[in-house]
């Protein structure tokens, strides 16, 4: 599996303008985020991590769980965290229609009352992108500047930590996933990256 592990200023050219890739560099915080929940077992997990460190961070949360977890979608805003769209069905914008992936992200609105959003698997098209400004809350579209790899099936652990201890700065938007397929890594990494940075003095925020 192939993937960059940060976002480069060459990548980004890439992308149509107006994505957020990081947020303010003066202040030492950073903002975890975690994709694709909420999951009933993950979730729960990843908010009571976040609650012994007393840190907040932001859920871009699909549609389709939240209407089957609830519940723990509530959790996470009563907790002090923020949610943001990902879609209602996790669809990847170059392989459907802009009309069926615009669909998908207004149904998941009606669940998920954001102006957050983040596409599945950072793909999202110009045409895309316009359209979902134009007809959304409008959306800040979320995307990061350092990918932890938690989905990797072929890395450690340990890589994951690495991944994130070695590029995550002031301000860095890190992804994370409360899903199943990331859970074996997530676990062990989750602890050590909170420790890692509230110990050399760094916040945990939600992106507000």
């Amino acid at each position: 599996m192939r993937y960059l592990v940060t976002s480069p200023w060459w990548l980004r050219l890439f992308f149509p303008s107006g994505m957020i890739w990081n947020m303010p560099r003066k202040d030492k915080v950073i903002y975890l985020t975690f994709d694709d929940g909420p999951h009933p077992a993950v979730t729960p997990f990843v908010l009571d991590c976040l609650k012994t460190f007393n840190a907040r961070a932001t859920f871009f949360c699909i549609g389709k769980n939240v209407i089957q977890h609830p519940e723990i979608y509530k959790r996470i805003l009563a907790e002090g965290h923020s949610t943001g769209n990902h879609t209602h069905t996790h669809l990847h914008a170059g392989k459907v229609s802009n009309h069926l992936w615009l669909d998908d992200a207004k149904e998941a609105a009606t669940y998920i009352d954001s102006d957050l959003f983040r596409p599945p698997y950072g793909r999202i098209t110009r045409s895309g992108a316009a359209a979902l400004k134009r007809e959304g809350p409008p959306y800040r579209i979320i995307l990061w500047d350092v990918l932890s790899g938690d989905f990797d099936e072929s890395i450690s652990a340990e890589r994951c930590i690495k991944n994130v201890t070695d590029n995550g700065k002031h301000g860095s938007v890190v992804v994370f996933h409360d899903s199943v397929k990331a859970r074996p890594r997530l676990e062990p990494a989750l602890p050590e990256i909170l420790k890692y940075y509230a110990d050399r003095g760094f916040r945990f925020e939600a992106i507000k």
